[in-house]
Parts: C-alpha cells; sequence; structure tokens
C-alpha cells in the first residue's frame, strides 16, 4: 500500500537534489522517470529503492507497481510536487530511484573484452546513445572520462534506454587510465582523422576504443594513444555526430571479433 507524502514533505528535498551532479554524488543515487524506464530497470534486475508516483500514473501503472519487491517503498505524491522532482518538461508521474553502481577502472580492463571510452564527451544524448550502442554490440563495458559528462546525468540515463542498468560503467582520469591500459595490455584506439581506414582496420579484443569531444576529439582529454582508426567520408560534411561515429566503429568492431551482431 503507498504511503501518502505532501507537497511539502521533507523525504522530497532528498529526491529533488538527484536532479543535481552534487546531489547524485553525495548520495549515491540517481532518479528514473516515466514507466517505461522503471520497467526496463526491473527486467535488468535492478531494484528501486522507492517510487514516488502521483495518483493518475500509480492508476495506469497498477501492473507495473505491483511487481515491486515488498522492500521497495512506493510513495504517493501531488502532481504539484512531482513537478518539482522531475527533470522533465512535463513529469511523466511516475520516479524511481537507484543506487549507482559505478565499476573501477581496472576491473572492467581485467575483463580481457574490448570497451569503450567517452573521452572528455560533453553531450548527454551522444553518451546516452553510445551506452545504447555498447549493449548492442557486446562491449565488455563503458569507462567515463572524468571531465565529461556523468554516467548518471539525467539526459544520459534517458538516453539509454535501459542500457545504464546492463552495462558496467567506470569513471577515470586520463594519465590513470593510460598507465592501467598499458599495465593491462590493452590498446587505446582513437577515432579521428588522419588515421587508418575503418574498412582496414583490423581490432583487438583489448582495444579500449575511445570517442572524443565532439570539437576537440580525443586530443582535448587522452595525453597519448596507440593507433587512430578514421571513418572514410565520401561527401563533403564536416563531420558525423560523435554518437553516429562511435556506433559505426562499434558495429565494425563488433563484427570482427564475431560478437553478436544487432537482429
Amino acid at each position: 500500500m503507498p504511503q501518502t507524502l505532501g507537497a511539502h514533505s521533507p523525504k522530497l528535498d532528498a529526491v529533488r537534489a538527484l536532479k543535481t551532479k552534487a546531489g547524485r554524488r553525495e548520495q549515491g543515487r540517481f532518479a528514473v522517470e516515466g514507466p517505461t524506464m522503471l520497467a526496463e530497470a526491473l527486467r535488468s534486475g535492478s531494484s528501486p529503492g522507492a517510487v514516488y508516483t502521483t495518483a493518475a500514473a500509480a492508476d495506469a501503472a497498477g501492473p507495473l507497481l505491483a511487481g515491486l519487491g515488498d522492500d521497495v517503498e512506493v510513495f504517493l505524491i501531488p502532481d504539484r510536487a512531482m513537478d518539482r522532482l522531475s527533470d522533465l518538461e512535463t513529469a511523466p508521474g511516475i520516479l524511481a530511484v537507484f543506487r549507482t553502481s559505478l565499476v573501477e577502472p581496472a576491473r572492467l580492463l581485467a575483463t580481457g573484452g574490448i570497451l569503450l571510452l567517452l573521452a572528455g564527451l560533453g553531450d548527454p544524448g551522444n553518451a546516452g546513445t553510445l551506452l545504447r550502442s555498447a549493449e548492442i554490440f557486446g562491449f565488455s563495458g563503458i569507462l567515463f572520462g572524468d571531465d565529461g559528462v556523468e554516467p548518471y546525468n539525467p539526459k544520459v540515463v534517458r538516453a539509454s534506454m535501459g542500457a545504464i542498468f546492463r552495462v558496467p560503467l567506470g569513471v577515470a582520469g586520463p594519465a590513470d587510465l593510460s598507465a592501467a591500459a598499458r599495465q593491462a595490455g590493452y590498446e587505446l584506439v582513437a577515432t579521428g582523422e588522419g588515421g587508418t581506414p575503418l574498412p582496414d582496420f583490423r581490432f583487438s579484443a583489448r582495444s579500449i576504443v575511445a570517442v572524443g569531444n565532439e570539437r576537440r576529439g580525443v586530443a582535448g582529454w587522452l595525453p597519448s594513444w596507440d593507433r587512430t582508426v578514421t571513418i572514410p567520408q565520401r561527401g563533403a560534411g564536416e563531420s558525423l555526430n560523435a554518437a553516429v561515429a562511435g556506433s559505426i566503429v562499434a558495429y565494425v568492431a563488433s563484427n570482427q571479433l564475431n560478437q553478436t551482431p544487432p537482429k
């Protein structure tokens, strides 16, 4: 049975703080909005600590809420309170709070599988899309550069379409990552201009594919790398969107390494 909270309940202050990077870092929690994303989380085996819902949303998502574990607190809140909690222009009426789950870079490197690195990538939509691509193309995990977009930024979470719950994530600094990669026998593969054309490039399983900042590329973040792969252009466009470029490279790498292609 949901517990009812007033619009000014102190319990909501901590939830509202999850709209900020500082709040998420301090609490080690992040918010997911809408029944679709909550369903994706549950399908992935992730259980929220608490769910906040309006009366109308609770009625519409009755079976979904009924499937929550007994240890999940469900709070019924007024519409105006949900509007203040939501990061969206129009609140979907359901907000679930989860614990963050970051993996140490060394543990990702210990998998021996191909990894994706967001080397100072700043756009959260691109980051979320690349999370989806990493999952679809069978990458072992994603490393986020420590001065780029944060893994649990609300826009990253939404754009990941549930991959945030299934792909191992880590955060790393450039110098530490470069040293750890060398020690683990990984090579850093930068995506950018002037490298080996993608059709001719051969990836190893121990590759870290680095997608850089939308303007500066990987050079704005990585101090050095081992090889560069370039997507050949036939048209006159300036460049590909970072998420598109990274996804194309991920697809080719996946096929080369006999990982599961998209269905």
